[in-house]
């Protein structure tokens, strides 16, 4: 799948009051702004972008980033080792 159709609707992407406190605490981040910190990571020339199912994944700096695919919201991200 083209990972351009994410990055162009980059300003799309969002998450959940639930989603934030998830983000924040698997990726141990000290932002209150998680969706800014995400889409950065996300539209980083070295991420990593492939969709399966009806997720896009973005994996970069040992951090995996899962994102709906219909409804552009961050389900959740954590690190990967």
């Amino acid at each position: 799948m083209n990972k351009e159709i994410l990055l162009s609707s980059i300003d799309k992407v969002h998450t959940t009051k639930m989603g934030i406190d998830r983000i924040k605490k698997n990726l141990k981040l000290d932002t209150d702004d998680v969706v800014e910190y995400c889409k950065n990571k996300i539209l980083d020339k070295d991420c990593n972008i492939y969709k399966q199912g009806k997720n896009w994944y973005c994996e970069i700096d040992n951090i995996k980033i899962t994102i709906n695919s219909y409804s552009y919201t961050i389900i959740t991200a954590h690190t990967i080792h």
